[in-house]
């Protein structure tokens, strides 16, 4: 736990070295306007009236940190752990332990829009390679249960990503990047407007060689467009479409379970929002969006171990469907008393004969009831009550309530303390799954029959935390403490054939976690964030004491340097203890560390701009990633960003 700190010493020592003139700041350099999110309460908030601990990582953020993935870059923020991997589909993260191949217990919005793969049990690996990362101008992760306002997935986390407005974004921008590990990432954005409306168009892929030792040749294709409308009637209009295709490379050589093959993953969406304004202090509010996926993975397995002189085409192959209205109505009742309700529909479908041995759908209907109160007792005291009454069509009727109060105890410093309640229903393959080998009507074997015993597995999480501003010193500390007891944890019976899914362990997660940041002088931001995270059942979840979910021990520090010529310097290291995925078939992975470190020069020609970097990821020793003998390795890529 010392070596950040250490760290942290040498790097400011050094730079503090390296200046020739002492530059005096003031106070008000570091007093910068209390961020507000959107998120948390489906409030406008202060962050330090929100009812949950929460950490914004904005455009500048994103830029500097050299990531070039969202799930890369969640790996910095307190408590959550992330993966490189395509093994599963995409590269995940996750807060306080995934527990599965999928990540399937945290919410992931893009601009209010729930992007978690029905089809995937409730990945959210997918929907992070949503949108390019050029095209975010911030995102809002609440660290823990939030439930309350946007249901089932929320269980452990929400991560919501919010896009440029398009007004922002008028003109030409093109990006190129090209490196080791056979990195070539190319982007492409075209934005235009008048007063009245603007649009953007976003083209942009991501690929590489993958980790070494697994099946690499990784690619994401993203297409994005989005349009903003003003009427005169004061409304706005906002539509959004999009396709997401990734092909990775899949499998083990010499494993006839699982050969070497490709995989590819196909999404489209389209989304509409609209939002009057009623007065300064009520607005109305509604979205639809419908989604689809595609899914294709199979490859030929020989039959001649059961004596048959032929192969069978294995598949997993299927597609889902989404489609989502809500309503939301905002208003102020009284000087001391702000509310947001409203409502949500969500159908789903899901069809494969693979994974269900029948072309029947299966679907299952969420409808949703949603309310907060935000309520200032006293002029240092906000309470926020609310309540998430939530109906499945499969497995009936739970409510997620929160309680929150946040007491300002002193200019710039918070207190906050409450409880909450969550469900997560099982996944329709942990409901249904019937996944059998059929060839010319023999039955050779089944791999997994749900027997649709599983009910929806709950937390209850308590916490206390901390919001401190220090402008005498250039700093801020955002601390949490908390205990989550999990109970009814759906988890698959592994040791079973078939494999079927049960609700077994009750268990806590319990620890605590902060993030520091401090800028001691002109141009320098350090970010220093810890973690202790005790998740009490991992021996028996996983049936092996050398396995854990998460990692008991964790931190990771971010240093950010602009000088007076326009060179930005970043550099980020991340101490990890043991932890390994389920899907990584139970290997234990060895603690790591990682460092990155990223060199920016500004390119101007006129009234253009744009940036060279170069950014070389894992300055130190190969590290094992998802499958033992996978390991991330040094790579090193320069990118030059031209805008017009």
């Amino acid at each position: 736990m010392t070596r950040p700190l250490i760290f942290l010493t040498l790097v400011a020592c050094a730079s503090t070295a390296s200046a020739q003139t002492a530059i005096e700041v003031s106070e008000k350099d570091f007093l910068d306007e209390m961020p507000v999110v959107l998120s948390v309460s489906r409030l406008p908030q202060r962050l330090d009236e929100t009812p949950g601990a929460v950490t914004v990582l904005d455009r500048d953020f994103i830029r500097r940190s050299g990531a070039r993935d969202l799930a890369d870059l969640l790996r910095l923020v307190p408590g959550f752990q992330s993966s490189a991997s395509f093994y599963s589909g995409a590269p995940l993260a996750s807060y306080h332990g995934t527990f599965d191949a999928f990540s399937n217990r945290m919410q992931v919005l893009v601009d209010g829009r729930s992007v978690y793969s029905p089809y995937f049990i409730g990945s959210v690996g997918p929907g992070l390679q949503t949108v390019a990362l050029q095209d975010i101008d911030r995102i809002e992760i609440l660290r823990g249960s939030n439930s309350a306002a946007y249901g089932a997935r929320a269980f452990l986390g929400v991560v919501n990503i919010v896009t440029q407005p398009t007004s922002e974004t008028l003109g030409a921008q093109g990006t190129l990047t090209v490196g080791q590990n056979g990195v070539r990432d190319a982007q492409a954005r075209l934005g235009w407007g008048n007063d009245e409306a603007t649009y953007r168009i976003t083209v942009d892929q991501r690929a590489d060689d993958g980790l070494a030792g697994s099946n690499g040749n990784n690619q994401v294709d993203r297409f994005n467009f989005r349009s903003d409308f003003f009427t005169n009637a004061g409304d706005e209009v906002q539509l959004r479409l999009g396709n997401l295709v990734i092909d990775s490379g899949k499998g083990l050589p010499g494993n006839i379970d699982n050969p070497l093959r490709n995989s590819q993953f196909d999404s489209n969406y389209l989304q509409a929002d609209w939002r009057r304004s009623l007065s300064p202090d009520e607005d109305l509010a509604a979205s639809w969006s419908h989604a689809q996926e595609n899914y294709k993975d199979e490859f030929p397995y020989s039959l001649r171990r059961f004596g048959i002189n032929d192969t069978y085409m294995v598949s997993g192959a299927g597609k889902a469907s989404s489609d989502t209205l809500s309503l939301q109505h905002t208003f102020r009742a009284g000087q001391a008393t702000r509310v947001v309700w409203g409502g949500e529909f969500r159908h789903e479908t899901i069809t494969s004969a693979a994974l269900y041995a029948t072309e029947a759908d299966f679907v299952t209907d969420f409808t949703r009831l949603f309310g907060n109160v935000e309520w200032r007792a006293r002029p240092s005291v906000v309470i926020n009550a609310g309540a998430m009454a939530e109906k499945s069509s499969v497995t009936g009727e739970t409510v997620s309530p929160r309680l929150m109060a946040n007491w300002h105890l002193a200019p710039g410093h918070t207190l906050r303390a409450g409880v909450s309640k969550a469900y997560r229903p099982p996944s329709t393959y942990e409901k249904f799954a019937n996944v059998r080998y059929v060839w010319n009507g023999l039955l050779f074997g089944v791999n997994t029959l749900a027997s649709g015993n599983v009910v929806p597995e709950s937390v209850v999480a308590n916490e206390l935390g901390y919001l401190g501003e220090f402008p005498r010193w250039g700093g801020s500390l955002d601390v949490r403490v908390y205990r989550e007891k999990v109970n009814g944890f759906i988890r698959q019976l592994n040791a079973t054939t078939p494999r079927d899914y049960t609700n077994d362990e009750d268990f806590a997660i319990q620890g605590w976690e902060y993030q520091l940041k401090w800028r001691p002088w002109e141009g320098a931001q350090f970010i220093l964030n810890q973690a202790y995270t005790d998740i009490g059942a991992a021996e028996s979840i996983y049936g092996n004491g050398t396995v854990f979910a998460a990692p008991k021990r964790s931190s990771a520090l971010v240093y950010f340097q602009k000088f007076s010529n326009g060179l930005d310097f970043s550099l980020s290291h991340q101490d990890s203890g043991t932890a390994t995925l389920a899907g990584a078939g139970y290997h234990s992975r060895q603690a790591f560390t990682r460092t990155d470190v990223r060199l920016g020069w500004p390119l101007r020609w006129g009234v253009h701009a744009g940036e060279l970097a170069v950014t070389v990821q894992n300055l130190g020793s190969p590290y094992q990633d998802y499958y033992l003998g996978h390991n991330f390795q040094r790579r090193a890529f320069v990118t030059v960003r031209l805008d017009k």
